[in-house]
């Protein structure tokens, strides 16, 4: 198990990591340190406690914040495949017509061609 040094509102913590983690951890020590930072900045030495409970609860409303726009990602993708599958049944659909006007029109085709070559061939036309 690693361990990382990090500082935040001015102290020293040393923590304790998976190995391989130590930039990951000393980056959102860093983050968090400048959530500190801010609120510092905006309502000046207000203790210590007060600072590190405010960034962090301002830091959990950013994550509930992506967490909610995930949700409403995934339910948009959700919508998009549906859709999706629906355009494709759709597409199958014409394409079945398609193909059956296709072959009524070749059908129909074939019996004037028959026409046509028996009336050439000066044979008595039958209708069908």
């Amino acid at each position: 198990m690693a361990e990382v040094s990090v500082e935040i509102n001015g102290r020293k913590f040393r923590m304790a990591c998976e190995d391989g983690q130590e930039q990951h951890l000393a980056e959102l020590a860093a983050r968090f340190d400048a959530q500190v930072e801010q609120f510092k900045g905006s309502f000046g030495e207000i203790g210590d406690n007060r600072l590190t409970v405010m960034a962090g609860i301002a830091i959990l409303d950013e994550l509930v914040a992506a967490e909610n726009r995930i949700g409403q990602l995934r339910k948009e993708i959700d919508q998009v495949i549906a859709d999706r599958e629906d355009i494709i049944r759709q597409s199958r659909a014409l394409e079945m017509k398609f193909a059956k006007n296709l072959a009524e029109t070749a059908r129909k085709i074939e019996a004037v061609a028959v026409v046509i070559d028996e009336t050439a061939a000066g044979q008595p036309v039958v209708a069908k």
